[in-house]
């Protein structure tokens, strides 16, 4: 999947999430895009929203959230703390091009999707509460280009329906990321070997968005086919915001992106082929070798011949077949049994 000159199959795809981590300054926004990119993130994304663009101001019951992490706030006030002002967007996504990092955003409702073409995004990004929009979907998957879809809340009979949306808008270039919805989110939630299985069914790209602490969750991920991890970032931990409490550091975010790197290098290709050192090691490996003397005429047996290390010999899978047969010279002890001896 091609996001900007990004290439998925290439690279596994790392996104730094800003949310809310600006805590209400455009300076502490724009150095941690600065940091995201010292750490290593390919890219940095934002969220493009204001309050009426995801719920109603309402003190109804219904507008309380009830448990976790933001338990007992009012989801209007909630957005409108953590929301990135529109007007500092052509900021962001300079500083972001300035440090070579690719830039894109989640709107959450048309008229933000709208105002981001200005800054043509090389992709969008779906919200998990927003999978069950179909509408929005849709209008998104419009503007043909790259759409990224995370699947916290969303049934799988949902998820094969944004997919066949994004490809009845004339869209193929999805993305869809395993996800858990819990703020932050344990590891025993996480069944992430559902993640082979999204790529086997749905047959589009496949990723992780991340919400547990640390970074054991996106090694496993990649190991299982993962090519996009998206992560929250924050400057550091002095910064305070809706979203810190399963947010990575600058020196978090760099040991995740190490260890995610490694984790490629570890997978590579299917390949059976050795290389020249395994080759090379084959001296250690077993071979056939005299274990005594034997004398020309004499029977070859398991008690004079034996597969020992190193593997200078004839094969040992010739053991058998050399057995029984006539030795056709004399032969000293530890002497390499040759191919000429079976013949």
């Amino acid at each position: 999947m091609k996001i900007g000159n990004f290439d998925t199959d290439k690279k596994v795809f790392i996104i730094a999430e800003l949310s809310a981590n600006h805590s209400g300054s455009l300076k502490t926004a724009v150095y941690t895009i600065k940091a995201a990119k010292r750490a290593g993130a390919d890219a940095i994304k934002l969220q493009t929203y204001t309050p009426d663009s995801l719920t109603l101001n309402s003190h109804l019951d219904d507008f309380v959230i009830k448990g976790g992490l933001w338990d007992g706030r009012n989801l209007y006030e909630l957005y409108q703390e953590a929301l990135t002002p529109k007007e500092w967007h052509a900021e962001l996504f300079k500083v972001a091009k300035e440090e070579g990092l690719v830039c894109f955003s989640s709107p959450f409702c048309k008229d933000d999707a709208n105002f981001l073409e200005q800054f043509n995004p090389p992709a969008y990004k779906i919200a998990s509460f927003e999978v069950t929009d179909y509408d929005f979907v849709e209008f998104v998957a419009k503007k043909g280009r790259p759409i990224i879809i995370s699947t916290g809340i969303a049934y799988e009979e949902e998820i094969q329906d944004v997919v066949q949306i994004c490809k009845n808008a004339g869209n193929s270039d999805i993305a869809l990321l395993k996800c858990t919805s819990s703020y932050p989110a344990p590891l025993n939630g996480m069944n992430l070997q559902t993640i082979a299985d999204m790529k086997e069914k749905f047959g589009v790209e496949v990723g992780f968005s991340d919400h547990t602490l640390g970074v054991t969750a996106p090694v496993v991920a990649v190991s299982l086919g993962a090519r996009i991890i998206e992560k929250h970032f924050i400057l550091d931990k002095s910064v305070k915001s809706v979203d810190s409490a399963f947010s990575l550091d600058e020196s978090e975010f760099t040991l995740m992106v190490k260890c995610v790197r490694e984790a490629e290098e570890l997978l590579g290709v299917v390949n059976y082929e050795l290389d020249e050192k395994a080759v090379l090691n084959r001296r250690f490996s077993r071979s056939l070798y005299a274990s005594a003397d034997i004398k020309k005429g004499e029977i070859f047996s398991e008690q004079n011949v034996r597969s020992v290390r190193p593997g200078y010999g004839l094969h040992p899978k010739f053991l058998k077949e050399l057995v029984g047969k006539k030795a056709k010279r004399d032969i000293k002890f530890s002497e390499r049994i040759i191919r000429e001896d079976l013949i």
